[in-house]
């Protein structure tokens, strides 16, 4: 066959490796979104440290990490639920009631102070979980109405807010939320064990895989057989509990059930978690930056503290536009990996 009869062949490479300059945009791109606000959290203290003498008091730290720990446990369920895809507005809520159940199951004891609260606020969760997994409900409509009922109930039982339930001073119950160990109070050390516990259970488990694989690709999960219905009942009962578990150790450091707090804070919840690098759509994400999220939110509330002449609103202006960039770089980098997913076509002559 002569050159000039010969016809131009043409072949598909679909398996073109990456040029270098790519694959270091990509390692960029993964460590922004899985580390960005562990850096960020880093230049702020650092920052603060050097800035503010208070800041890095042990007075000031003790009570930062006190303060942190009570929206950390409502939030670790909060990370559950929005790696399965699902949303949680009824945290708030349910976390006021968690802490006026308390102070009222107080008069039988430790075991009526928890055990009340965490068996009312797990079934309002498990509700929650029904509805979504069961009836295909969205999780905006099911949990906004159970925000609604809980903060109901919570009125009705303080009668409006009119009755505020006290807990005794000689109650065993109080240490859980004022008691210390090496001047650190206990809740801060019930939230990480509860986080170390989350962590195994989220990365180490059947169960992790599945919440995971329910977030990220829920028809694939159901191919594979993988248990959906029962992990979204889960997640979402483990929230419920979690927050009224949250609400019960602020009833024990108040020494009261206190009717107006958790107003927002499911708001709270959702933005230090997807700060922390969980994606709102599903599918992934991580405690550990849950915890950095949190640990973020409380630090620029505590700079602004220490600047004096700054409102405490402007907590809210900087968490918002925060989070609206965290959600911006988020949706830029997924799009980055569905162009990088698909096969590359490159012509051979």
């Amino acid at each position: 066959m002569t050159s000039s009869t010969k016809s131009r062949e043409s072949t598909v490479d679909v398996t073109a490796p990456p040029r270098r300059s790519t694959a270091s945009r990509q390692l960029f791109a993964t460590v922004l979104q899985r580390q960005g606000a562990a850096i960020v959290l880093v230049l702020m203290v650092a920052v603060a440290w050097l800035s503010f003498p208070n800041f890095g008091t042990v007075d000031n730290l003790r009570d930062l990490l006190l303060q942190s720990s009570f929206l950390a446990i409502i939030a670790l369920g909060m990370t559950f639920v929005i790696i399965t895809g699902g949303i949680d507005l009824s945290v708030g809520s349910v976390y006021a009631l968690g802490g006026v159940l308390a102070a009222y199951g107080s008069q039988w004891g430790l075991v009526g102070a928890l055990l009340l609260p965490l068996v009312a606020c797990g079934l309002i969760g498990l509700v929650n979980g029904v509805l979504v997994a069961r009836t295909g409900m969205a999780p905006f409509i099911v949990t906004l109405a159970t925000l609604l009922f809980a903060r109901g109930l919570l009125l009705a039982i303080s009668h409006e807010g009119a009755t505020t339930y006290k807990i005794a001073p000689d109650a065993a119950f109080l240490v859980l939320g004022r008691g210390t160990l090496l001047g650190v109070g206990y809740p801060v050390y019930i939230a990480a064990a509860l986080f170390v516990v989350g962590g195994v259970v989220l990365r180490r488990t059947a169960f992790g895989n599945s919440v995971f694989a329910t977030g990220g690709a829920e028809n694939s999960a159901l191919l594979m057989g993988l248990p959906v219905v029962r992990t979204k009942i889960t997640v979402y009962t483990l929230s419920g509990a979690l927050a009224g578990f949250a609400g019960a150790l602020t009833a024990a450091y108040l020494e009261s059930g206190v009717t107006v707090i958790g107003v927002g804070t499911e708001l709270d919840a959702i933005s230090v978690v997807v700060i922390g690098g969980t994606l709102l759509t599903g599918g992934a994400g991580s405690i550990l930056g849950t915890v950095v999220g949190v640990l973020l939110r409380d630090v620029i509330q505590n700079i602004i503290n220490q600047v004096g002449s700054l409102d405490s609103n402007y907590q809210a202006v900087v968490s918002g536009g925060f989070l609206l960039a965290v959600v911006v770089v988020q949706r830029s980098l997924a799009g980055n990996r569905v162009r990088r997913g698909r096969p590359r076509l490159r012509e051979h002559s």
